[in-house]
């Protein structure tokens, strides 16, 4: 058709111009019509705004008699006709002005503007106010003027940067600058005097004692309320730089001798004006950074020992309560909520606080005034979150903290059962009688009672899914918490009925809490608390069971919970129910991963009905009904999670059983033999077939993919257990009896179980993966035939003596029956794998005849053996001629003479 291949190449690049000019054509009319648009809509708006004065202008244009104008509206009563406006304006009315263009935007100021205009205005700022710190601080280490005169010139210092503020600020000459609002002179000077005055008033009291503590807290309260009277006239750049030099202040100025009460005093009062500034501009930023610079003065402080902890406490409080009063979206006098919507600022002022309380309980060794401030400060997060919900997340870094709180607690005195796997050493850890337990005990009851009575009333009283969640969360994880924190501190991990029993009582009333939330009605919003109760009820029923229970009943437990947990997403069909279910499996099978024999050295030496029995056969069996339960609502993550924990311990209890009963017992001994690596072989692929037959049901992929590692597991052991490590004929073996011995169960049960297995998986895999299984067979029914004829001469240990001549033609005689047997069922059966099995082995009995009998074998052996192998290949020719030609050919026979 083509020439060459230029032609063809022609022809495509025609085709493409073809169609990239089409494309090209429409865009190009699309902007024809475009631009007509927009002209016609221009012409139309410049003969409305501007009439044409001439009369002849005026006739209608002739149009195409498809044009239909628009219809005009018509005129209300007592107005003019629209027709005769034009007629009014030409006979003497003047046109309407032409709207003014707008003013050019001003152009963005230059790097010298920049510099000279802004920078320069705040570094001056910054600048005057250090001044003023750094000579107080030089007079105090020259010695050069008396603490009198110092303070009196602090104070005049500050007057005249104050006054020299509201000077500028009043002549509009110099301050303003309309476009620098961020480099306002007034502002920046106002804000260096506020600095100053606050460090001078707070040098007087805490250095030189000239103020007693009533009137520093009164003169602090004014410089205060001044910065934030004048915050409100120069705007946030003097609210910025005051409160930054507010909390330096304390360490320009500082002292030998600290006074905690003074500074915490201080820093309260500047709080307070930096939160009510920020209320009343609603200022966000000046909010976040009065809180971080609060924070910040926590960690410095708690350096000084836990001699000073009430100042500390009380630090915390006074900023917390600030913070509900002022910040807290919705409480009190902060800015309005938005409806229950979780407002990132109220939770994280009310957390960051929470976070200083818990800091002083962790330095100070869990003092009790320490306690009883963070309990105070957890108890007014959970009123303040019930009363405005933009505080919600406040109650999960509550909770976060709380568990942090008594898990440091519990691991302090418990170093021992960090290091010792036995656990605590008996006599030694603290007596629940002790002062601090008590107290710990006592404050535990009380927040697991808070958070979970508060999340569960949450729960009737929130409709936001974000709240509720949040309310629900908190209520379970913290009363859990809590008890294990607990379990750990007094009980050293052991039995323990006492808590076993809380356990219990706890998971009863997250069971009431689920059902009560349950019968409330449809609401979609409800569902993730009703999980999250639920989960409360399984995990505090796991943690009953792990008090009472040994470590190899723990692991029975877990499992047996996570059954009860897929069948509870059966009666209650909550997503995370079935996540659940995986995460307890999850558990189960790291704990195997600590201790293989689940119940440590009291397994037993009882072959099969041991603990390897109970702690992998009761998990195996609760994951495969698991599995069922959760597979009723659909095939997702968590189900193929319980599934291949269902297979693992069905896998791991027969390889466990195997090696406790081939070795006495040990499941850690060193080596495998012929019998455990037999047996391995012949349940993996018992269990594949299984699977196999499974995965036809149930479609799982899990179940899929398990067949396949199991059938690759079988074939690795088999070629490099059976056929090579564990070889009788390369290393020594005592195989046992004449018949019954260890060759029938490593060679003969593995090669029918292969051969059953490649039946199962013909038709449903590739062929290529069937025959690869059906030649494993084959070799592994060879090498057994072959091992017990040498078995048969030269006894239980198969590398003693020689090979003599009769026992290599016993090999080619076995050989060749064996695929005459193997012919004889293919034509039965009509089984064409089973006719070239056939061939491979009398093919390897062939060759086996021209490379080894004609050398080793002398005299009659050599005669009989090639006499015997060539009437077998005549006999095996006259078959495939006489039977399977005429049954491959009758039927054509047959319609040709029909």
């Amino acid at each position: 058709m083509f020439d060459s291949p230029f032609d063809f190449l022609t022809l495509v690049l025609a085709i493409v111009a073809i169609i990239f000019a089409r494309k090209a054509l429409g865009r190009i009319d699309l902007l024809q019509r475009r631009l007509d648009a927009i002209e016609a809509a221009g012409g139309a708006a410049v003969r409305t705004a501007v009439p044409p004065p001439l009369q002849e202008f005026e006739q209608p244009l002739p149009t195409a008699p498809s044009a239909v104008p628009p219809p005009l509206p018509e005129a209300a009563p007592g107005e003019p006709a629209a027709q005769s406006e034009p007629a009014a304006d030409a006979a003497g009315a003047a046109p309407p002005p032409l709207p003014e263009p707008p003013a050019p935007p001003q152009p963005a100021p230059g790097f010298e503007e920049t510099l000279g205009t802004r920078w320069v205005v705040w570094i001056g700022g910054l600048t005057l106010a250090l001044g003023g710190f750094f000579m107080v601080r030089y007079s105090i280490e020259a010695g050069l003027l008396g603490p009198g005169v110092r303070t009196m010139l602090g104070g005049l210092f500050a007057l005249a940067l104050l006054g020299a503020g509201e000077w500028t600020r009043r002549q509009e000459s110099i301050s303003n600058i309309a476009a620098l609002p961020i480099a306002n002179i007034p502002a920046i000077l106002t804000a260096a005097g506020t600095a100053v005055a606050f460090a001078t008033v707070y040098a007087a009291y805490a250095l030189y004692d000239f103020l007693a503590p009533a009137t520093a807290f009164i003169l602090l309260g004014m410089v205060a309320l001044g910065t934030l009277a004048a915050a409100l006239l120069h705007g946030p750049a003097l609210a910025g730089l005051g409160i930054v030099g507010a909390f330096v202040t304390p360490l320009l100025v500082s002292s030998d001798k600290p006074d905690f009460w003074s500074l915490y005093v201080y820093l309260a009062i500047v709080t307070a004006a930096a939160f009510a500034l920020a209320r009343i501009r609603l200022w966000r930023w000046l909010a976040v950074t009065t809180i971080a610079f609060a924070l910040l003065w926590t960690f410095p402080c708690l350096a000084c020992g836990p001699e000073m902890i009430a100042p500390h406490v009380f630090h915390v409080i006074a900023g917390f309560v600030l913070a509900a009063l002022l910040v807290v979206c919705g409480f009190m006098f902060g800015p309005d909520g938005d409806g229950e919507e979780i407002e990132p600022i109220s939770s994280g002022s009310l957390a960051a606080y929470l976070l200083g309380a818990m800091l002083i309980v962790l330095n100070s060794a869990h003092a009790d005034t320490a306690m009883i401030g963070f309990a105070l400060l957890t108890a007014a997060s959970l009123f303040v979150a019930w009363r405005a919900p933009a505080a919600t997340s406040a109650i999960g870094a509550a909770s976060i903290f709380v568990f942090i709180v008594f898990g440091e607690w519990a691991v302090r005195r418990n170093v021992d059962m960090l290091v010792l796997p036995g656990g605590a050493i008996p006599g030694i850890g603290p007596s629940a009688t002790d002062g601090s337990v008590s107290l710990h005990l006592f404050t535990a009851a009380l927040f697991a009672a808070a958070f979970g009575i508060a999340g569960f009333l949450a729960q009737l009283r929130f409709a936001t899914a974000k709240v509720t969640v949040t309310w629900a969360a908190a209520a379970v994880f913290t009363p859990v918490a809590l008890l294990v924190a607990l379990y750990a501190r007094i009980a050293h991990l052991d039995r323990s009925i006492p808590f076993a029993i809380l356990a219990v009582l706890l998971a009863a009333a997250y069971a009431a809490a689920t059902e009560a939330l349950t019968r409330r009605g449809e609401r979609p919003e409800l569902s993730p608390s009703i999980a999250l109760s639920a989960t409360g009820a399984l995990a505090s029923l796991a943690l009953a069971l792990t008090f009472t229970l040994d470590k190899g009943w723990l692991t029975i437990a877990l499992a047996l919970v996570s059954l009860g947990t897929a069948w509870l997403s059966v009666q209650r069909p909550i997503p995370f129910l079935r996540w659940l279910a995986a995460i307890l499996a999850g558990i189960v099978v790291l704990r195997i991963g600590y201790e293989p024999r689940i119940a440590g050295d009291a397994v037993g030496t009882t072959p099969i009905f041991n603990w390897l029995l109970w702690g992998y056969g009761v998990p195996a069996l609760s994951f495969w009904a698991a599995s069922h339960f959760l597979r009723r609502n659909g095939d997702d993550v968590p189900l193929r999670i319980v599934e291949s924990a269902a297979i693992l311990f069905t896998v791991l209890l027969a390889f466990m059983e195997i090696r406790h009963a081939v070795n006495s017992g040990n499941v850690y001994y060193a080596s495998a033999g012929l019998t455990e690596v037999a047996l391995q072989v012949g349940v993996t692929l018992a269990m594949a077939i299984g699977l196999e037959r499974l995965r036809l049901r149930s479609g799982s992929i899990v179940h899929n993919v398990g067949a396949i590692l199991l059938t690759a597991f079988a074939g690795l052991a088999s070629l490099f257990g059976l056929l090579a490590l564990e070889n009788p004929m390369l290393w020594w073996q005592d195989v046992g009896g004449s018949f019954i011995n260890l060759l029938l169960l490593g060679y003969a049960l593995p090669a029918v179980l292969a051969l059953l297995l490649s039946y199962a998986v013909a038709g449903h895999r590739p062929a290529g993966y069937a025959n690869t299984i059906a030649a494993g067979a084959l070799v592994l029914a060879l090498a057994y035939v072959t091992f017990e004829i040498r078995r048969l001469y030269h006894g239980p240990v198969l590398t003693r003596g020689e090979t003599t001549g009769a026992e290599q033609y016993t090999y080619s005689i076995a050989w060749l029956m064996f695929g005459v047997a193997l012919l004889g069922i293919g034509i039965v059966v009509n089984s064409q794998r089973a006719r070239l099995a056939s061939a491979a082995v009398i093919g390897l009995t062939i060759l086996k005849a021209f490379l080894i009998d004609m050398s080793t074998l002398a005299g009659v052996y050599r005669a009989l053996s090639f006499m015997c192998l060539g009437i077998v290949l005549v006999a095996i020719g006259w078959l495939y001629q006489r039977i399977l030609f005429r049954r491959r050919t009758a039927p054509p026979l047959a319609q040709a003479e029909g």
